[in-house]
C-alpha cells in the first residue's frame, strides 16, 4: 500500500510582470459584445421606416397607415390604427380616477411591406445607382424612395 503520493492541487497562476502600457489579458480583451439583436434590427438601424406601410398578415392584414414609431433592437414597428390594444390605467393619484385607453400596439417589421400610395401596390425595395449615389426604389412600380 506504501508508495503512494499525496495529490497536488494546483497552485494560483505564476504573476507575470508587465511594463506599464501594457494590456492586462483578463480585463482588457475584447468582449463578445452586447447580446445580439432581433433578425429585422440591422435593417431597421439602415433603412427608414416606409412612408405608407401596409400590414401584409395577422387580424389588420390589408390596412395602410403611417409608422409612428421604430424599434430597431426587437424588429417592431408601431402603425397608425393597426394592432389597436386595450389598456388598462390604474390612477396615479388619491382621488384621480383610473381609465381604459385604446393604442396602437407594436407588429413585427415582417408584417409590413412599402406601399405604393400612387399606384396603390405594395412592393419590394432594391436599390440602384442614380447620379453616383445608391438610392433604394419600389421594384414593382420603379418608384425611388427618399
Amino acid at each position: 500500500m506504501g508508495g503512494s503520493r499525496p495529490t497536488q492541487q494546483p497552485g494560483p497562476a505564476p504573476c507575470v510582470a508587465l511594463a506599464s502600457g501594457d494590456a492586462l489579458p483578463w480585463r482588457d480583451a475584447p468582449s463578445a459584445g452586447p447580446a445580439r439583436p432581433g433578425p429585422l434590427a440591422a435593417a431597421a438601424d439602415r433603412a427608414p421606416p416606409p412612408a405608407a406601410p401596409q400590414v401584409i398578415s395577422g387580424a389588420d392584414k390589408g390596412k395602410v397607415g403611417e409608422v409612428i414609431t421604430v424599434y430597431p433592437k426587437t424588429g417592431k414597428v408601431v402603425v397608425k390604427d393597426v394592432n389597436i390594444v386595450t389598456k388598462h390605467n390604474k390612477p396615479r393619484a388619491q382621488g384621480e380616477p383610473g381609465n381604459i385607453s385604446k393604442e396602437e400596439g407594436p407588429i413585427h417589421a415582417s408584417n409590413v411591406m412599402h406601399y405604393s400610395t400612387e399606384k396603390g401596390v405594395r412592393s419590394r425595395v432594391g436599390t440602384r445607382v442614380e447620379g453616383g449615389k445608391k438610392v433604394r426604389f419600389l421594384k414593382k412600380t420603379g418608384e425611388t424612395l427618399n
